[in-house]
């Protein structure tokens, strides 16, 4: 029934769900209902996403309220979600680097992507993604723009799901085994929301961002099939924060145009 025809494509309680599953929010979740909606309740990921880069985006407005400089507002909105999400994408971004570029085969690659250590690839991987989400919000903190924090954090989530039912498991235990695989319709219902946020939210600069984002993970997704026949939480953690940091690279070359 998880990816039935017949289940309700909206369940209300799929959003405190989805903040449970992917923030550290002291949310109330009835764990047997989330279970059993699983990867159904993924329409409501670009939700979490408004949450969260709702968060960072008033935590930069409040930092320059204060008086801070766009540099120190925009270092707030990067550790703001990190603290959130209890680095839960980062986490993933760094195992998908280890594993992804420093195994031989997909078995290999798997074990690493499993291993609690961090490795090198992982730690150049977060250094520059932090490092470059940083310069590009500073940069649309300083001419006056705060919603692609927002746009970036909703489209990389809603590209999340696409994924999800794009590729089978690579493994057969682990958060995305068992969370499910989305049907057409959820991935439809997530699309167009977080679409919807970014025309709302940007203008047609919010289109660029829609297609960035769905090429970002597509690419990430073409990478983890070859290196490891599908995906894992690992690498929708890595599809997260590659199309986050993609969307926010394109609308601050859009806006600066």
């Amino acid at each position: 029934m998880r990816n039935s025809d017949t289940t309700p494509i909206i369940v209300w309680r799929d959003v405190p769900a989805a903040l449970g599953l992917l923030t550290r929010l002291p949310m109330r979740v009835d764990m047997d209902r989330a279970v059993a909606r699983g990867a159904a309740g993924a329409w409501a990921y670009p939700l979490v996403g408004l949450v969260v880069g709702g968060i960072a985006a008033c935590t930069a407005v409040a930092a320059l309220a204060l008086g801070l400089g766009p540099d120190q507002a925009a270092l707030l909105a990067v550790a703001v979600p990190v603290v959130i999400t209890g680095a839960l994408h980062e986490d993933g971004l760094a195992d998908s680097a280890d594993g992804l570029w420093g195994g031989w085969d997909p078995a290999r690659r798997l074990h690493i992507m499993k291993d609690s250590h961090i490795g090198a690839y992982g730690v150049i991987a977060i250094v520059l993604v932090m490092l470059m989400r940083w310069v590009l919000i500073a940069g649309l903190l300083a001419a006056g723009h705060i919603m692609p924090l927002v746009v970036a954090a909703m489209l990389s989530r809603a590209s999340m799901v696409g994924v999800m039912a794009w590729l089978p498991n690579a493994r057969k235990s682990g958060l995305s085994q068992s969370v499910g695989r989305p049907a057409l319709r959820t991935v439809i219902l997530s699309t167009l929301i977080a679409g919807f946020a970014a025309l709302v939210l940007s203008g047609m600069t919010g289109l660029l961002a829609i297609i960035t984002a769905g090429l970002l993970a597509a690419g990430c997704g073409v990478i983890a099939r070859a290196k490891i026949g599908g995906q894992t939480g690992d690498v929708l953690g890595a599809v997260q924060q590659i199309s986050d940091l993609g969307v926010l690279m394109c609308l601050s070359a859009a806006l600066a145009a």
